[in-house]
């Protein structure tokens, strides 16, 4: 198994749709100059970027968090250029691309160090072979202080691993309850 290079990435996304919309480069300012959190090609990975639909954790109704038998009403929904995170709390979100993973690449999605510096952690999250959808994200804010993330920006990074064989079977022949996801998808038990 060996990671891939930027060049096999830009490959990948440009003859197979590994990566839609897809940034061969590394953008670090908006069209209008403004500083941004880098997304797009790196030398190892590409840095993916948040969509901008989240859904806030709170517990205004009291609820149990679970995995088997998840309320809805656990979130409040809300669209914007930037999401503020409660102290101590999380948010769910959706990267901006779309990702079809090939049968022979495991991918793992990482956060960026920007975030961890702020104590906002994105948790490791695996993208099987054949596997496609929006990633589901979810930031953890680790801080007593509220906190910021911003839509259309980078916040992790993903990083893909080809193996030397093709796994005998796949997420998608498995028909895994994550697949062709779109948005932010709760739990499904």
């Amino acid at each position: 198994m060996s990671i891939k290079s930027d060049r096999w990435i830009r490959r990948m996304a440009e003859s197979h749709g590994m990566i839609e919309p897809f940034e061969p480069g590394q953008v670090r300012r908006s069209e209008d100059g403004r500083r941004m959190v880098s997304y797009g090609t790196s030398s190892y990975g590409y840095d993916g970027r948040c969509s901008n639909h989240f859904k806030i954790f709170t517990n205004i109704n009291s609820a149990v968090v679970d995995p088997k038998a998840f309320d809805e009403d656990s979130f409040v929904d809300f669209e914007g250029d930037s999401c503020i995170i409660p102290p101590n709390s999380f948010a769910l979100a959706h990267t901006v691309e779309y990702f079809r993973i090939p049968r022979n690449v495991l991918t793992i999605c990482l956060g960026k160090s920007t975030y961890a510096r702020c104590g906002i952690i994105v948790n490791v999250t695996p993208l099987e072979p054949e596997w496609e959808g929006h990633v589901t994200l979810e930031f953890s804010n680790t801080t007593p202080l509220p906190a910021r993330i911003y839509a259309n920006e980078g916040v992790a990074q993903f990083l893909f691993f080809e193996s030397d064989e093709v796994c005998e079977t796949s997420y998608g022949d498995r028909g895994g309850k994550y697949m062709g996801q779109t948005g932010v998808t709760l739990p499904k038990a």
